[in-house]
C-alpha cells in the first residue's frame, strides 16, 4: 500500500500484506564520532591562520554530519540521479511497484525530488532535513520483495531525483543539493549517453572516493543484445576505473522488461539492512576534508620552542636595543663620580674647588648631575631593533614549518611588539638601584677621611700656637702650647695624617675603579635577566604556544585521516 507521507502521522501498514521486522541497528564505526571531534579541533585550531574557505566547508560538513547523526539512523538516504532519459524515474516506480514518479517523453519529467520511505518512524524529520517537498513524498507500509520473504526495503528513503544535465538551473542545483547529503549514490545511465562527459567531468570524477557508497545501474538493456551488454559493461567500467572511482559496483536494469530490477532490488534491500552507508559517507566526506587539511601538515616535527642558541641570540639582540650596556657603563661613571664624595680625601676636593673646572668654564657642570641621574628614569627601545630581534628569533623555528603556520608564529612572536620597547625601558628601571643607595665601607672610609681632616687641621692649630706662645712669646703659656721644640713633632702628624688621607684616597679610588666594574658588570646581568623575563613573557611563550597549537593540528589532522 502506498500513502503521501504529509505531517499527519503514520498509516498502518496493509493488514493483508505482513511487514518484515525491522532489523536492529548496527552501532556506528567506531572512530566516527572520534573522528569528527578532531575535525572540530583542527577547524578552532586553523581559524585565522588557513584557507578560509576550507575551514567553511569543514564547519559545513561538521553541521551536515552532526545533523545527520542526530536523525533516524535506521533510515538509509538512496538518491537515484541520472541524465535526460536515462530511465531514473521508470526504475524508481519499478522499485517502489507503483507510478510514483512521472514518466514520459517530455523532458524533463522529474523537476522536483520524489521521495519514496519504507518505514514512516522517524522518517519526517529526516525528510524535513531533506527538503522533500510534502506534495512528493510517499510511504510504502509494507515489504515489497517478492523474490526473497525474509528481506525488506524498510528504512529506505528512496530518492528520484531531477535531470543533471536538466537545461533548468534550478533542476541542476537540486541535485546538486541531495548528492551532497544523500548516503547512497545510485548513478542510471543507459546505453547511448553513459560516457556522457557532463556526468563524468561533474559528477562521478569529483565523487571518486566515495566509490563505497556508489553504485552505477546500466538501464534500459532491452535495447542491446546480450553480447552488447557484457561489451557496455566493460567499456563502462573502465572508463570508471580511469577516472579514480575504484571498484565500481555496476548492475543491469530494464525498467521495461524488468530485467535486473529483482537484483538491484536486493542491493538496496543488503544496503538497508546494513545500515553503514551513512557513516561510511559521513567518514568519506571526513577523510576528503582531512586530505585538504594535510596539505598544511608538515612532515617535519615541530620544535617545542625557540631553542637555547635563539633564545640567548633574541635576549642578546634586547638587551642590546634597549641600550642595557651603555646604561651599565654610565652607572659605572655614575657610581665612581658618586664614590668620590665618600672616600676621596677632603683636603685635595677643597683645593679641586678653588681651581678653575673645565668643565665650570665650559659650562658643563650639570654633567656630573646628569650622569649620576642618568639612570633614574626610563629607557626606551627602538622598534626598529626591537623588529629585527623578533625577526632573527623566528628563524630557527619556522624553517621546516608550512607556509600558512610559519606566518602564524612569526605573528605570535611579533604579538606583543608594540609594547616591547616600553616593557624594556620599565625592565631598566626596575634594575637599577636608588641612588642613595651606598656600600657601607664609604661611610667607614668617610668617617676616618674626616677624622685625619681633623686631625691634620687640630694639628695646624697646634703648631700655630706653639709658634705664637714658645717662639714669638706672645703670651705667658706653658706646656703643651708654649713648648717650641713640639713643633717637629706636631709637623711630623700633620704630615702624616696627610699622608694618610691621600694614601687612603688613592687606595679607595683604585678600589673604587675595580669594584665599579664589578658593579656594572652585576647591573647589566640583571638587566638581562629581566630583560629575558620580558623576552619570556612577551616573545618566546607566545611562539610556544603557537607551535603547540600546531603540533596539536598536526595530531588531529592524522586522528581525522584514520579510517
Amino acid at each position: 500500500m502506498t500513502t503521501q507521507v504529509n505531517d499527519s502521522p503514520a498509516n498502518p501498514p496493509a493488514p493483508d500484506v505482513p511487514v518484515a521486522p525491522v532489523p536492529a541497528p548496527v552501532p556506528e564505526p567506531p572512530g566516527l564520532p572520534d573522528r569528527l571531534a578532531a575535525l572540530d579541533r583542527v577547524v578552532r585550531a586553523a581559524t585565522g591562520r588557513l584557507d578560509q574557505r576550507l575551514l567553511d566547508d569543514a564547519e559545513a560538513l561538521l553541521d551536515r554530519a552532526g545533523q545527520r547523526l542526530r536523525l533516524s539512523a535506521e533510515h538509509t538516504v538512496v538518491a537515484l540521479a541520472g541524465g535526460t532519459g536515462s530511465g531514473k524515474s521508470s526504475l524508481f516506480n519499478a522499485v517502489c511497484g507503483l507510478e510514483l514518479s512521472p514518466t514520459g517523453l517530455r523532458r524533463p519529467m522529474t523537476s522536483k525530488a520524489h521521495a519514496c520511505v519504507w518505514g514512516l518512524d522517524g522518517a519526517g524529520p529526516l525528510l524535513d532535513w531533506l527538503d522533500v517537498d510534502k506534495r512528493h513524498r510517499y510511504a510504502r507500509a509494507s515489504a515489497l520483495d517478492v523474490a526473497r520473504s525474509d528481506s525488506s526495503l524498510q528504512g529506505l528513503v528512496l530518492l528520484d531525483l531531477p535531470d543533471h544535465d536538466s537545461i533548468q538551473a534550478m533542476h541542476r542545483a537540486e541535485v546538486d543539493r541531495f548528492i551532497g547529503v544523500a548516503d547512497l549514490l545510485v548513478w542510471v545511465v543507459d546505453p547511448q549517453k553513459y560516457a556522457d562527459a557532463a556526468l563524468h567531468r561533474n559528477y562521478i570524477v569529483p565523487f571518486a572516493r566515495y566509490a563505497s557508497v556508489t553504485l552505477i545501474v546500466l538501464n534500459q538493456i532491452d535495447r542491446l543484445e546480450a553480447a552488447e551488454v557484457d561489451e557496455c559493461v566493460a567499456d563502462l567500467r573502465r572508463l570508471l576505473e580511469a577516472e579514480g572511482l575504484r571498484n565500481p559496483n555496476i548492475i543491469t536494469t530494464s525498467a521495461v522488461t524488468s530485467d535486473g530490477v529483482a537484483g538491484f532490488r536486493e542491493v538496496l534491500v543488503d544496503t538497508v539492512a546494513a545500515r553503514r552507508a551513512r557513516n561510511e559517507r559521513l567518514a568519506t566526506d571526513v577523510t576528503g576534508l582531512a586530505d585538504r587539511f594535510a596539505e598544511y601538515r608538515g612532515a617535519a616535527e615541530p620544535p617545542a620552542g625557540v631553542d637555547e642558541a635563539h633564545r640567548e641570540e633574541l635576549i642578546q639582540n634586547l638587551t642590546s636595543a634597549a641600550g642595557a650596556p651603555a646604561v651599565a657603563e654610565t652607572m659605572e661613571s655614575a657610581y665612581e663620580l658618586r664614590a668620590a664624595d665618600f672616600v676621596g680625601w677632603p683636603a685635595a676636593a677643597l683645593v679641586d674647588r678653588l681651581r678653575r673646572d673645565p668643565l665650570r668654564r665650559m659650562k658643563l657642570s650639570e654633567l656630573r648631575e646628569e650622569l649620576r641621574g642618568a639612570f633614574t628614569g626610563p629607557v626606551g627601545a627602538q622598534q626598529g631593533d626591537v623588529d629585527a630581534a623578533l625577526a632573527a628569533a623566528t628563524d630557527g623555528v619556522t624553517a621546516g614549518l608550512p607556509a600558512p603556520w610559519a606566518r602564524a608564529v612569526r605573528a605570535a612572536a611579533r604579538s606583543h611588539a608594540h609594547e616591547l620597547p616600553e616593557d624594556l625601558g620599565e625592565a631598566l628601571k626596575d634594575a637599577l638601584p636608588a641612588f642613595n643607595q651606598v656600600p657601607r665601607w664609604w661611610w667607614l672610609v668617610k668617617t676616618w677621611q674626616y677624622f685625619l681632616t681633623l686631625t691634620s687641621v687640630l694639628g695646624v692649630v697646634w703648631i700655630g700656637l706653639l709658634i705664637a706662645y714658645g717662639v714669638l712669646g706672645l703670651g705667658d703659656m706653658d706646656g703643651l702650647l708654649g713648648e717650641a721644640g713640639l713643633i717637629p713633632y706636631v709637623a711630623v702628624l700633620v704630615v702624616c695624617t696627610l699622608g694618610m688621607g691621600w694614601l687612603t684616597s688613592s687606595a679607595c679610588r683604585n678600589l673604587v675603579a675595580l669594584s665599579s666594574a664589578r658593579h656594572g658588570d652585576r647591573m647589566e646581568r640583571d638587566m638581562r635577566d629581566r630583560i629575558g623575563g620580558v623576552a619570556e613573557e612577551k616573545v618566546l611563550r607566545p611562539v610556544a604556544a603557537e607551535l603547540a597549537a600546531y603540533a596539536a593540528f598536526r595530531n588531529d589532522v592524522d586522528a581525522v585521516r584514520s579510517a
